[in-house]
């Protein structure tokens, strides 16, 4: 995240000065150091004129007369002491400036732990959306902008009105079939309101009711022994006729035996296949090992199950012959 500087308005105030500050003290030791090079070269040829100069007889010449200072030579202290006083007003500046640098230290910090509240405050946000979307879906909805319309003839409402009216119907036939319990546990006759409030129909119709239910029972008896009776004579004219005993076993699956079997355990499965299962698929057993060759010549090639039982038929009976 790029980082922002801002100064207080002191700071903005005080640069202008430091700045003005700085350029005049440049200034200053500029002139003070042109102005030192052209003086020590002057007094180095007035050390070297009076060094080389000869003496008089009379005494000690001096010379002719050093010439006057020139107006550089002249302005040395003036500005050293200027320099001086530019250094003494330099002082608070760099003071401020070194204030201004912990305001932006402060102002930096400030600025991070914004950046960091941004972010958590961010992420507060992207929470609340997804809960308020999360709520929005489980059906629950803001009534500032959405608005509720109900139906004049609502389902629910019609359903707790007919609920209500049969719990209500339900008690009142619960209340009068107690009383018509304790009635019939008192042993007396049954009262007529009773009979009717309950719906029970009376003596003689419970009679009659009784006398048709045993005739019904009766009735149905005998055909399940007729019925029996048929099936045994049915199976046996299929046995007699085919030579096959058809025993069902399971749901779809019919057990075939041969009247010429070598083994009661010799014995053929079918299971019925297709939508009204006319249609039969043979199972392996132990028995149908034993004829390949008939499997391949009547089911797989021919697709023929009675010629297939026909020919088991007549080689189990030419084996019982041959025996």
């Amino acid at each position: 995240m790029p980082r922002c500087w801002a100064l207080s308005p002191t700071a903005h105030s005080r640069q202008p000065r430091r700045l003005s500050c700085r350029k005049t003290t440049r200034s200053t030791a500029g002139k003070i150091q042109r102005l030192s090079r052209p003086v020590s070269a002057s007094a180095s040829r007035e050390f070297s004129q009076l060094v080389s100069s000869p003496v008089s007889p009379g005494g000690w010449d001096p010379g002719p007369p050093a010439p006057p200072p020139r107006p550089q030579e002249m302005d040395v202290p003036a500005l050293e002491m200027e320099l001086q006083m530019l250094k003494s007003q330099a002082g608070p500046a760099e003071q401020s400036f070194l204030f201004s640098r912990e305001e932006v230290s402060a102002l930096r910090l400030k600025i991070e732990e914004l950046a960091q509240e941004r972010s958590r405050l961010e992420e507060d946000k992207k929470l609340l959306e997804a809960q308020l979307e999360r709520l929005t879906l489980q059906g629950d909805f803001d009534q500032s902008r959405t608005k509720v319309l109900h139906l004049s003839l609502n389902p629910a409402s019609v359903a707790r009105q007919r609920f209500r009216e049969d719990w209500q119907q339900l008690q009142e036939e619960c209340k009068h079939l107690r009383e018509l319990v304790r009635a019939l546990e008192a042993g007396g006759p049954v009262p007529a309101d009773l009979e009717a409030a309950a719906g029970l129909p009376s003596s003689k119709e419970v009679a009659e009711l009784k006398r048709q239910v045993e005739s019904a029972e009766l009735k149905n008896q005998r055909l399940k022994e007729v019925f029996q009776t048929k099936i045994q004579e049915f199976r046996k004219a299929c046995y007699a006729l085919t030579g096959y005993q058809v025993d069902i076993t399971t749901e779809g699956q019919f057990r075939l035996t041969s009247m010429y079997a070598e083994r009661k355990a010799d014995c053929l499965v079918f299971k019925a296949a297709g939508p009204s299962g006319t249609k039969m698929q043979l199972l392996e057993t132990e028995f149908s090992r034993t004829v390949p060759e008939l499997i391949e010549l009547h089911l797989l090639r021919q697709d023929s199950i009675p010629a297939f039982l026909s020919a088991l038929t007549l080689d189990l009976f030419s084996r019982q012959t041959v025996a």
